[in-house]
């Protein structure tokens, strides 16, 4: 299991999840905020972040992600790696359904959610080649 690309991957979605933290930070500070990623009413990152699926019991999302792809992260040393399968399986799950609510509830494209849910598959792909 190439656990140097593993790491590079939760690096990406670190980044990524401070990005969406970012824009809910500013969805609340500037409520005409619109973000680079916005192209379109279906193709919008903040619509994403606005919405009642931006946040589970009142916390972003992104503060979920940092938290988890830091779990993966430290799953990749020796002494945690028993853990790391199960996190990225469950990884892959919850991308299913955030897709999901992004793509039937919301009705948008959030080109930065796509992003995670990509790290997601490839994590996914990385470590079922064991």
């Amino acid at each position: 299991m190439p656990i140097l690309y593993i790491q590079i991957l939760t690096g990406i979605g670190i980044i990524l999840s401070l990005y969406t933290l970012y824009l809910h930070w500013q969805a609340h500070r500037q409520t005409n905020y619109k973000a680079v990623c916005d192209l379109s009413d279906r193709m919008s990152c903040m619509k994403s972040i606005r919405s009642d699926e931006g946040k589970i019991f009142g916390i972003p999302n992104g503060v979920y992600g940092i938290g988890f792809y830091a779990a993966i992260y430290a799953a990749t040393f020796p002494q945690f790696q028993n853990y790391l399968f199960m996190l990225v399986v469950l990884g892959f799950f919850a991308s299913l359904y955030f897709a999901y609510q992004l793509y039937f509830k919301v009705k948008t494209l959030c080109v930065v959610c796509t992003s995670i849910y990509l790290v997601n598959i490839l994590l996914l792909v990385l470590v079922l080649q064991k």
